[in-house]
């Protein structure tokens, strides 16, 4: 049976109902500056208020840039490991398939083609199955959402910054709805060993691995309840 599930590291994010991530200033339950990026990163519930333990933060720095678990001072996107990702995403199946047309939207929890409001959200697919930060792997080397992003990819030419969508302000760099998504890797396999560029992978396996980074910063005050994260794909 086919099934996708999340991870934050080795942690099933599903151990909260209703459980996901929660971006939070310098501690769990702390208040994200406005127009400033995350400090920490939590599996929570859907209110912010249940400690699920931490994640990998990975905070934004520069279009190409991020701060990230166990290295001072930030450093380029393409140098952080698959393990230091904010977020691990699983494919499994009963026998072995390959995987095409993946796509990670961020959406308000409602309709998929609809943006997040109220936070700004940049995504990076990491392909780094090395755990060292010396080594340069051949994931994003921009974060998706970031105002230098011009929507090329391995997997194609997408929609670069700004988002297009009517639902958001004109001019605003973000991930979200149908205006900007993040394509993810071809069949990856399991860790995501077998990405490669991300393209050229056609191997059948019984399990896909994707590695992304994620981070957000409120333009508004309050909790930012209406924000999700969906996840698409096609097998065979």
């Amino acid at each position: 049976m086919a099934s996708i599930s999340f991870f934050a590291g080795s942690t099933s994010i599903n151990n909260l109902s209703g459980s996901g991530l929660g971006f939070f200033g310098g501690s769990f339950g702390q208040s994200v500056q406005l127009n400033n990026w995350q400090d920490t990163t939590f599996i929570t519930d859907g209110n912010g208020t249940s400690n699920g333990g931490a994640g990998n933060n990975m905070k934004y720095s520069t279009d190409t840039k991020s701060f990230a678990a166990g290295v001072v001072p930030a450093t380029g996107l393409l140098f952080i490991p698959n393990s230091k990702a904010t977020l691990n995403v699983r494919f499994s199946n009963d026998s072995a398939v390959r995987t095409q047309n993946t796509k990670l939207r961020v959406f308000d929890r409602n309709n998929k083609n609809y943006p997040a409001s109220g936070v700004v959200t940049r995504v990076v697919e990491m392909l780094h199955p090395s755990v060292s930060y010396s080594v340069e792997g051949s994931g994003d080397s921009t974060w998706w959402g970031s105002a230098s992003h011009t929507g090329s990819d391995a997997q194609g030419t997408y929609i670069g910054s700004k988002n297009p969508s009517a639902r958001l302000p004109a001019g605003t760099n973000t991930v979200g709805g149908s205006g900007i998504y993040v394509p993810l890797a071809q069949s990856p396999g399991p860790s995501g060993q077998y990405a490669g560029n991300g393209s050229a992978n056609t191997g059948q396996y019984y399990q896909h691995d994707w590695y992304v980074g994620i981070t957000a910063s409120p333009d508004s005050i309050g909790s930012k309840t209406q924000y999700g994260l969906y996840v698409e794909l096609e097998y065979l």
